[in-house]
């Protein structure tokens, strides 16, 4: 969402936010597939993440799915464990120490890709499958961002996560 920074809450929106960390990468080779879980990954613009079973040749919107590392220990707290590890919600990166919904119609830089968040990445039907009963409804309203990636470049584990 693109709101005009003369407004009040548009000057809420662009006002700075603090940078967060790249935590984990996760690729799904095809459908269903364990996940590759690789210390780095190449972006490539207008398409998707090499190696990754989802891509696009239309510049789509869900390009790179990404999670906060926080969201993972609410939906583990919604669901009565001690944790949620990253790949069951297959998501490709997760951060931490950043806001992600701050990042919903902006564009911001990890490594040397730039991206834009797109959307809100909704839970699918399977998190019941993957998280047991009620992870669909512990995951509604964490399920983190899309993003389009915008340049193409090369993220790794420990890489900033900054808005432009």
């Amino acid at each position: 969402m693109t709101m005009s920074p003369d407004t009040p809450v548009g000057r809420l929106i662009a006002a700075p936010i603090r940078a967060g960390r790249l935590e984990w990468i996760g690729l799904r080779p095809s459908r269903q597939a364990e996940m590759a879980m690789p210390d780095e990954a190449a972006l490539i613009a207008q398409t998707g993440i090499t190696g990754d079973r989802y891509r696009t040749t239309h510049n789509g919107p869900r390009q790179v799915t990404l999670i906060a590392a926080e969201d993972l220990v609410a939906i583990a707290a919604f669901l009565g464990r001690d944790a949620v590890t990253p790949h069951l919600l297959r998501r490709n990166l997760v951060t931490r120490g950043i806001n992600l919904a701050a990042l919903r119609g902006q564009r911001f830089r990890i490594g040397t890709a730039l991206l834009e968040g797109s959307g809100d990445c909704a839970p699918c039907s399977r998190m019941e499958e993957a998280l047991g009963a009620g992870g669909y409804n512990a995951v509604r309203g964490r399920g983190g961002i899309t993003a389009r990636i915008l340049e193409s470049g090369t993220v790794r584990i420990g890489d900033l996560v900054e808005r432009i």
